[in-house]
């Protein structure tokens, strides 16, 4: 979003009156605006640079303003003040104006076919007897710059020229030439230099050398020229010293050259609209002719009003309000969107005028209206649908395993999901054309080429960068690979993965394997060569010949472990043996981690899920309740629907976050479809509407809502079920149901009285010192000085770290509810004199 500075005192100078900071900001609010922060020039640089350097700069009070970033009209004072006043109906939104020149002939610029090869469009206007202040004059430069870092994507689709048009003389010449046949003084300089010397020179320019990288690899660079050979530009880099604008200039030539046709219009428009109210006559714009290299002219700014049509209803229902279509109409009008009722029913006029490029849809307008009519003046409503958020299935299987991962000893890494091609396929011994990567079309650096295919380079990546690391490094990463998928709508899908590694003298290929079986063991995967896992060699590259194995689940391939080989040990700089694991995750979620959002919605993804669809479920759905009569009421009659509603006013389903048989009984007991009146309840019932296919797999129900009795139930029953002679069932069932309370009272009493189980963990933890200067005793003396409720210190040693450095590991017992490893930490390092870093060392579940 972009931040628009303007002068306090200059801006209510403008505005005709003054406001406190907070009325400003609650005005700022109003208009959809947001007032970031009231400063200084001085503070600003006494913040950034210094006191020193602040010691000479203006203490004028600076309001720091948010302006949306598709606003390009109020990126200036000139824009925003009119704005506001319009919206403060003190002004009638002004317009604009297209006319010829009162005297000699229109300016033109002529396109040659030359530009074609780097920036081949260019719009030109003239503002005609228009008169700066310095104020003004800041302005105009400062728009410019704003519209360069925005809409012009820093000049690589925009670049605006500027020019004195008394200093030089059309028609004007835009074409392309080698950087060698350039010359000219360029703005602010002493003497003339070529385009490549220009390069060279703004190389080193804080400002300038951000958009060299946009022609400087082109074989010719554009330029424009007058009628008398004078270089008026270089675009996008930097004007002529011969042309340049000043306060006594008094009319304007303005270019702007680009490589998006539409986005140089808007940009000419914004800048002739906003500056024309300094010309002799107000609002209007001297056109200009450019010339294409085929022969079609057009005239430029085109200026141009556009009419939309849309309906008061639509207005009233997106928004949430309910006013007549007159009233929206002045709402628009004071958003300067010329707005009237045409008759036709509700139907509005909209005039949409070109300051607002950024009106493309209906819903724009839509949104102005709310803005003029106050955020805050809707009348907050309940929604009609509640929704219940669940994690993602894949992340919380990511983080239930990274959780046991740390604890079984290894550090997770995070690394880049981009890389070099030769990290995923030289460095691994593959080909690029194997590895089914995704690559970047334009990458900045060689080390973000393609996206990875395979966590394993970087965890070696992660190894080489710490080969000073005490031995052994034990290294895991759960993350995604991006894969092209010729299904996707997009050619790629991305795949969570789990890669770990084990660095050390000696292989270690029996720690990786230790490390699938407990993986394995967390998943609930038996060892099984049909219903389990197993693994079998394999041949793969990456790996020593002889010690790889694939990994098979239920009989799928999912990954690899095994020795790497020493070719790609050396490749990642490593000079010990290393063992890895890399696996895919997604299987063990029973279906792809991409599942569907929405029950009522297909979606091509569905038959790949083996979602169940309706008829296809090997259990019958269960009957209807033949009783309407429920704890709510008879749900035939409007007072049970009506406390039933008012029941769900506050809750997304019968009992708990989640569908259950509850909500499938309640369902089945209403007769029909509940009219939008009881809104709760018409959100309820197509909610739970759209769960009939997977009904059968909603969980029990723990309260019993529906009531079914013996009379409901009749016409059900065979004649078999009748009792003909009566019998004691029903003393019987009463004398049942007490004994059954007393004996669960009994229970509850009883295990009321049990003592709550305690979890405790036991820690080791690694207690490093600042160097071999530093007192253990003593360290650990601290150490030992911290006491908690639940914390019980045992045996400690020390631990020969390197250099004569030593470490000392103590280990001691925490109840989980009372102390956390980040408490104890944070009070060990508070012994800054002694203590450098506390590490976990192992860390086990008693």
């Amino acid at each position: 979003m972009p931040t628009v500075g303007v002068k306090r005192d200059i801006l209510f100078n403008a505005l005709g009156r003054s406001y406190t900071d907070e009325e400003f900001d609650e005005l700022c609010f109003e208009f959809g605006l947001e007032l970031d922060e009231i400063t200084s020039e001085k503070e600003i640089i006494s913040r950034e640079q210094g006191d020193s350097k602040a010691s000479g700069a203006s203490d004028v009070i600076l309001y720091k303003i948010d302006v949306p970033a598709n606003r390009y009209d109020l990126l200036c004072l000139e824009g925003l003040v009119r704005g506001l006043q319009v919206f403060k109906n003190k002004l009638e939104a002004p317009r604009y104006s297209r006319v010829s020149p009162t005297t000699g002939e229109v300016q033109r610029l002529i396109i040659t076919k030359e530009t074609a090869a780097v920036r081949p469009h260019a719009v030109a206007a003239v503002l005609r007897n228009i008169t700066f202040t310095k104020e003004r004059y800041d302005s105009f430069i400062e728009l410019q710059e704003k519209l360069h870092q925005n809409v012009c994507r820093k000049r690589s689709l925009v670049a605006i020229g500027t020019h004195d048009l008394d200093t030089i003389s059309g028609p004007f010449t835009y074409t392309a030439k080698p950087p060698g046949d350039i010359s000219f003084k360029p703005l602010n300089q002493n003497k003339e230099y070529t385009a490549s010397q220009l390069m060279s020179l703004y190389k080193t320019d804080s400002h300038l050398r951000h958009y060299l990288h946009i022609i400087e690899d082109k074989p010719v660079y554009p330029v424009i020229y007058d009628s008398n050979g004078v270089v008026l530009s270089m675009p996008p880099i930097i004007n002529g010293d011969h042309s340049k604008i000043s306060l006594t200039t008094k009319n304007v030539f303005i270019e702007c050259t680009a490589t998006d046709l539409t986005k140089a219009k808007i940009v000419l428009d914004v800048m002739v609209t906003m500056f024309s109210q300094y010309c002799s006559q107000p609002f209007t714009v001297e056109e200009a002719e450019v010339v294409y290299p085929d022969g079609k002219t057009c005239i430029y700014p085109e200026l141009a009003y556009r009419k939309e049509k849309l309906t008061g209803e639509f207005i009233n229902r997106k928004v949430g309000i309910s006013e007549p279509t007159e009233n929206i109409a002045q709402l628009l009008t004071r958003m300067c969107l010329l707005s009237q009722p045409t008759g036709a029913g509700d139907e509005i006029e909209v005039e949409i005028p070109p300051t607002r490029p950024d009106v493309i849809h209906a819903c724009d307008i839509m949104e102005d209206a709310a803005i003029a009519y106050g955020f805050n003046n809707i009348t907050r409503t309940t929604p009609r649908t509640y929704t219940v958020a669940n994690q993602f299935p894949i992340n919380k299987l990511t983080e239930l395993l990274r959780q046991d991962l740390a604890a079984a000893g290894f550090t997770e890494a995070l690394n880049f999901a981009l890389c070099s091609q030769e990290d995923i396929a030289d460095k691994l011994g593959k080909k690029i054309s194997e590895t089914r990567a995704v690559h970047i079309s334009n990458p900045k650096t060689a080390e973000f080429q393609v996206a990875r295919t395979s966590l394993l380079p970087g965890l070696l990546k992660t190894v080489a960068a710490n080969r000073k690391m005490p031995l052994p490094l034990k290294l895991f990463e759960i993350s995604d690979v991006v894969l092209k998928d010729e299904t996707k709508d997009v050619g790629a899908r991305n795949s969570r993965r789990f890669c770990a590694i084990y660095y050390n003298k000696s292989p270690g290929f029996e720690v990786i394997h230790g490390l699938l079986d407990r993986t394995m063991q967390l998943l609930e995967v038996k060892a099984a060569r049909e219903q389990g896992y197993h693994i079998q060699a394999a041949d793969d590259s990456t790996f020593f010949p002889g010690r790889c194995a694939e990994i098979f689940v239920h009989g799928k391939s999912v990954g690899r472990l095994g020795v790497l080989h020493p070719d790609v040990i050396s490749r990642f700089e490593l000079s010990m043996p290393c063992s890895a694991l890399e696996m895919d995750i997604e299987p063990f979620l029973g279906h792809t981690a991409e599942a569907l959002l929405t029950h009522d919605v297909p979606m091509r993804e569905s038959i790949k899920h083996s979602l169940p669809r309706l008829g296809d479920s090997q259990q019958p759905l269960p009957a209807p309740p033949a009783s309407t009569k429920t704890v709510f009421g008879d749900l035939k009659s409007q007072e049970g629907l009506k406390a039933l509603n008012d029941f769900l006013a506050d809750k997304s389903y019968m009992e708990g976050f989640v569908a259950s048989q509850a909500d499938a009984s309640v369902f089945d007991a209403i007769p029909s479809t509940p009219t939008q009146t009881l809104q709760h309840l018409w959100r309820w019932y197509h909610h739970i509407k759209s769960f009939q296919t997977e009904r059968v797999r909603l969980p029990a129900t723990k309260t019993q809502f529906v009531l079914v009795n013996a009379c409901s139930s009749s016409e059900h029953t065979s004649d078999e079920d009748i009792d003909l002679f009566g019998s004691e069932d029903e003393a019987e069932s009463a004398e049942t149901a007490r004994i059954k309370e007393q004996r669960l009272a009994e229970y509850a009493a009883k295990k009321s009285k049990k003592p709550a189980l305690i979890a405790k963990s036991s820690i080791l933890l690694d207690v490093k010192p600042w160097d071999d200067e530093t007192d253990m005793s003593k360290l650990e003396e601290c150490v030992r000085s911290v006491r908690m409720d639940g914390l019980l210190w045992g045996q400690s040693k020390l631990l020969p770290v390197g250099y004569g450095i030593k470490k000392l590991q103590i280990a001691c017992v925490v109840e989980d509810d009372k102390v956390g490893t980040d408490v104890l930490e944070e009070a060990i390092t508070a012994f800054e004199e002694y203590v450098q870093s506390v590490d976990v060392a192992a860390f086990n579940k008693i």
